[in-house]
């Protein structure tokens, strides 16, 4: 069981919109910078990236090809992963990446800067989602306020499927499901514990880990065939990946889906954490909620520093936008929010502006 203090607050459930997030109409996109002199011709982009971008990346990947010759962006040099993977192999395995992309904007400035990473780009939001089956009768009638409720009846049901969850350690989609079932047991039902307890055993002084027989844990690149397979009945996972993969999904209240941003939220996530392995057998690392945030890098060791910045522009641009926002699987933020500013090249320095304070301030 998780040991902490949590405050209790009755939270009236209403649209939070972003500060700041949203893709600015009128932007001029000034074409790719790697067509300037500046840019390694005749050279191949290398990307490690969350693994919900592994559909969306790989289309920016090719429409940066597509426009600027003499450059390719093979799938064999495109690896989407759990993102604290990504971030080891940069800094353990020192795996070459022109382009580095993270689910959690706070792991770039805490494992890859300053030595790996002079600066991030802040580029989409998307909030955690449960994607379910609505054939089961066991969804029937779910709505915002009691998913958890029907979620654990399914997945606690004998003979029932259950429920794909993150590796939390690798994957922050793995602490965000934890920490939306928590938020939704603080808001709706007063403890923080209430739904959690059902699922997960651990999370103080040691990782939290799936009951067994009502969790399973899977990569996002398996998830979705186990889902539509009837392997598993039900996951909660970012919107991107609803989205991109065509799946059911339930919006969730912006504070548990981990979309909002405003006083009471973050005071909210002040009060949870979770426990994640750290990086060395034996440590351990806290982890607290934070809005989900998607953010990239340049890093400092890699082959083709001026392509991998071709690419973020790519990003933030509209054709950029266009594709992260299909669907609603993200809203693109531009321009993108960056924690150092005086290390942007000088192609994104257009493309940026600062963290906004309350970002700033989660970064510790």
């Amino acid at each position: 069981m998780l040991q902490r203090t949590v405050l209790v607050v009755t939270v009236v459930v209403i649209a939070v919109v972003m500060a700041g997030v949203g893709f600015a109409g009128g932007y001029y996109y000034r074409g790719s910078p790697a067509s300037s002199p500046a840019a390694v011709t005749n050279s191949t982009l290398s990307i490690l990236g969350a693994g919900t971008l592994d559909t969306i990346f790989p289309q920016l990947a090719n429409e940066l090809v597509n426009e600027t010759p003499g450059i390719s962006a093979p799938a064999a040099t495109q690896t989407y992963e759990g993102s604290l993977d990504v971030t080891t192999a940069i800094t353990a395995t020192h795996a070459p990446a022109d382009v580095a992309a993270v689910a959690d904007f706070r792991l770039i400035p805490s494992l890859l800067e300053s030595t790996y990473a002079g600066y991030e780009v802040v580029f989409g939001a998307t909030p955690e989602v449960l994607v379910y089956n609505p054939s089961l009768p066991a969804f029937d009638g779910i709505n915002t306020s009691n998913w958890a409720e029907k979620l654990i009846n399914d997945v606690t049901t004998p003979g029932n499927k259950p429920m794909a969850i993150w590796n939390a350690s690798t994957d922050p989609n793995g602490y965000n499901e934890i920490f939306s079932l928590e938020l939704q047991g603080m808001l709706y039902n007063s403890s923080a514990s209430s739904y959690y307890n059902q699922l997960y055993t651990g999370g103080a002084s040691s990782p939290a880990a799936g009951i067994s027989g009502r969790t399973i844990i899977e990569h996002e690149s398996q998830a979705a065939t186990l889902f539509n397979t009837g392997v598993v009945s039900a996951l909660i996972t970012y919107k991107s990946y609803a989205v991109v993969n065509g799946l059911t999904y339930l919006p969730l209240n912006p504070i548990v889906g981990l979309a909002a941003n405003n006083s009471t939220a973050l005071a909210d996530y002040a009060t949870l954490s979770t426990t994640l392995y750290g990086g060395s057998p034996g440590t351990f690392t806290t982890v607290h909620p934070a809005p989900v945030l998607f953010a990239v890098c340049v890093p400092s060791t890699a082959p083709n520093p001026a392509l991998g910045a071709a690419f973020i522009h790519l990003l933030l641009s509209p054709q950029g936008g266009d594709i992260l926002s299909k669907g609603g699987a993200f809203s693109p933020i531009f321009p993108g929010w960056v924690d150092h500013e005086s290390e942007v090249p000088s192609v994104l320095a257009p493309d940026v502006t600062p963290l906004p304070s309350w970002a700033s301030a989660l970064l510790g």
